[in-house]
C-alpha cells in the first residue's frame, strides 16, 4: 500500500448552480474523493454564471450545505465586472479569476481585447488569472502577461504550438503557467471512434482531441507543464449522444489510475505527479496545506475502467475498460477517514471553503 498526500484538481466543473442533473457539489466532491482529490477549484461557467457577491455567495452556500471534500470556487470575468478594486473583499473569498478568451456566451463573453485589459490591471496579483485560450489568443494571454507584469496560468493546453510557445516564454521569465489535461496526454482524435461507440458526441471536448504529434510533444515537453488537472466536465450521456452533444468529459476519477499506470510503464515517475498535482497547484494558486490529510493507494491492483462504478452523475468515461493499475483505497481528509473500500463516509458539508 502507498501513501499520497491529498491531490489537487485546479479545473473542475461541478455544475451548480443551474445544471444539477449532470453533476452538483455532492455529487462531484464525492467523486474527487474516490478519485484521491481532496481539493478542488470549481469553474465559474454555471447557470447563472459565478461573477459577483450574489453568485459568489450562491455557489458557496451550495458548497457549504454539500461538499464532502475541501474547495474553492472561482470568479468569471465578463464585460461589466471588471470594476474589482471597487469590491475589495470580493476576489480573495475567491479561487481565482477565470477569462474565457474563446467562444463562450453569456454574461462572461469577451469579445475583444480591449475587455481583457481592465481585468488585468485591477484583479490583485496575489490571486491567479487563469485563461481559456488556444492557439492565437493563448499568445495574446502570454503578452498580456508580460505587459501587466502579472502571473498567468494557461488552462488544458494541447497542441504542439501551445507548449513550445510557454516554453518559449517561461525561458523569457515571463510569469505563465500551464496544466495538461489526461485525455491531451492519453488520447488523440483517432480515438474518437473508439469512444464514441457510434455516437461522435461522446468524442467532442473543448479543446479538442489532438494529433499524435500534438500529443508526443506534450509528452517531450513535460518539463514545460506545471499541473495536472481534469477539466471535469461531466454531461449526461443522453445530452453526448444528442443532435447537439455539449463537449465536455468527466475525470476526477480516472485521472489518478491514468498517470499511476504511466508511472508503472516508465512514462512517468511518481514524483512527476506530486509535483503537478500537489506541489505546482499549491503554489500556483496559493493555497493553504491540508494536515492530516493523506491517500492511500495499492498500486499493485489492477481492474478495468468502469463507469458503472463511479460517483460523478455523468454515467459515463472516455475511459471505459481502459485496463489501470493503481485503485484508491482509503482517503483521509484534515483526520477524519473521508472514502474507504468504495465508499464515501464522511457526511455532505465536511469539506471546507479554503478561502472561507
Amino acid at each position: 500500500m502507498m501513501q499520497l498526500p491529498g491531490l489537487i484538481d485546479p479545473h473542475v466543473h461541478l455544475r451548480e448552480p443551474g445544471a444539477i442533473h449532470k453533476e452538483d457539489y455532492d455529487s462531484g466532491t464525492s467523486a474527487a474523493l474516490a478519485g484521491g482529490v481532496t481539493l478542488v477549484l470549481a469553474m465559474p461557467n454555471t447557470k447563472p454564471p459565478i461573477f459577483d457577491a450574489q453568485t459568489l455567495d450562491l455557489a458557496l452556500d451550495s458548497a457549504k450545505a454539500k461538499a464532502r471534500c475541501d474547495y474553492a470556487q472561482f470568479l468569471g470575468a465578463g464585460p461589466d465586472n471588471s470594476d474589482w478594486a471597487s469590491h475589495p473583499s470580493l476576489p480573495g473569498r475567491s479561487a481565482g479569476l477565470k477569462m474565457y478568451l474563446d467562444s463562450t456566451f453569456g454574461q462572461l463573453r469577451l469579445d475583444d481585447m480591449s475587455l481583457w485589459m481592465p481585468h488585468f490591471q485591477q484583479w490583485p496579483k496575489s490571486l491567479p488569472i487563469v485563461a481559456h485560450s488556444e492557439s492565437r489568443s493563448m499568445a495574446a494571454a502570454i503578452l498580456f502577461a508580460a505587459i501587466y507584469e502579472r502571473p498567468v496560468h494557461i488552462a488544458h493546453i494541447s497542441l504542439k504550438e501551445e507548449v513550445l510557445l510557454i516554453k518559449a516564454a517561461k525561458e523569457r521569465g515571463i510569469h505563465v503557467t500551464c496544466e495538461v489535461c489526461p485525455h491531451h496526454l492519453f488520447l488523440t482524435k483517432d480515438d474518437i471512434p473508439a469512444i464514441s461507440h457510434g455516437h461522435p458526441g461522446r468524442g467532442e471536448v473543448r479543446p479538442r482531441l489532438a494529433t499524435q504529434v500534438d500529443v508526443d510533444a506534450l509528452w517531450a515537453n513535460l518539463d514545460v507543464i506545471d499541473c495536472f488537472a481534469t477539466d471535469h466536465a461531466p454531461h449526461t450521456i443522453a445530452e453526448k449522444d444528442s443532435d447537439n452533444p455539449p463537449p465536455g468529459f468527466p475525470g476526477l476519477e480516472t485521472i489518478l489510475p491514468l498517470l499511476l499506470t504511466a508511472v508503472d510503464a516508465g512514462r512517468l515517475t511518481l514524483d512527476d505527479v506530486l509535483t503537478r498535482m500537489v506541489t505546482n497547484p499549491r503554489r500556483i494558486f496559493n493555497l493553504p496545506e491540508q494536515p492530516e490529510t493523506w491517500v492511500e493507494v495499492d498500486e499493485n491492483a489492477a481492474y478495468e475502467i468502469k463507469a458503472s462504478e463511479s460517483f460523478t452523475r455523468c454515467g459515463w468515461t472516455p475511459f471505459e475498460g481502459w485496463k489501470v493499475k493503481g485503485r484508491v483505497r482509503k482517503v483521509v481528509l484534515r483526520g477524519q477517514t473521508a472514502f474507504e473500500d468504495g465508499k464515501i463516509v464522511v457526511d455532505a458539508g465536511y469539506g471546507k471553503n479554503i478561502r472561507g
